[in-house]
């Protein structure tokens, strides 16, 4: 499939990564009650997470090993196999996040993604979370056309939301540029009034995504050079 200023290529099947979750892990949805997990639960409520996205999402904790003090979120392929997942400190490690040693060039949690209908790209996982089944974190810092995500969203002609933070602007502008470039329908959601998008509420986002303009291609390009003079 050819765009304006580029080839997509094809997504190979057979080229799907699988990721081993923690021995340790532990769901949060059903097992056993204990203090460890009480603390995890705690720390999804603050961020806003409902028992239904811990269930929807299979989030878990793990209690000891590796990533002990960690909430596990997993990412599962179109296959349903874990692909990745991102560990999260709960108990003020040192370091926020320790993730496991593989490639990020994924799509996080595709199993639950329709691409029939609009995607809302963001940063981080508990970004996504917030969004719903159709957030995708990059899990780096930029989307380049050559990644599975960027490619998935050409192929398939979705229309994408950018989510990012106010402070990534250059980095969600140089994506907006590429999207265009690949004739995407793009949208960017204004998230000057917040910290991030998981710092808001589904329904902050909903109202914030609903407010959200659509990127036209000559006024973009047109203001960009205006901007560089």
């Amino acid at each position: 499939r050819l765009r304006a200023f580029g080839e997509i290529k094809t997504l190979l099947p057979d080229n799907i990564i699988e990721v081993k979750l923690p021995d340790d892990f532990k769901p949060l949805w059903n097992g056993t009650d204990g203090i460890v997990k009480r603390h995890a639960l705690t720390y999804l409520y603050k961020r806003s997470l409902s028992d239904n996205d811990i269930l929807k999402h299979n989030i878990g904790y793990c209690d000891e090993g590796r990533y002990g003090g960690r909430i596990i979120i997993p990412s599962f392929n179109i296959n349903g196999d874990p692909n990745f997942f991102i560990a999260r400190s709960f108990v003020g490690h040192k370091m926020k996040y320790l993730n496991p040693r593989t490639t990020k060039d994924i799509i996080f949690n595709e199993l639950m993604v329709d691409w029939d209908e609009p995607v809302v790209i963001v940063e981080g996982a508990f970004d996504a979370l917030v969004t719903g089944t159709q957030g995708i974190p990059i899990l780096g810092s930029t989307l380049r056309p050559q990644s599975r995500l960027f490619q998935a969203l050409a192929i398939n002609d979705t229309p994408v939301y950018i989510g990012l933070d106010q402070d990534a602007e250059k980095k969600a502008s140089w994506m907006i540029k590429k999207m265009i470039e690949y004739d995407m329908e793009v949208y960017k959601i204004d998230t000057s009034a917040v910290e991030d998008v998981g710092s808001m509420t589904p329904r902050q986002f909903e109202n914030a995504k609903d407010r959200a303009q659509p990127i036209d291609p000559d006024y973009f390009f047109f203001d960009k050079l205006l901007n560089a003079i």
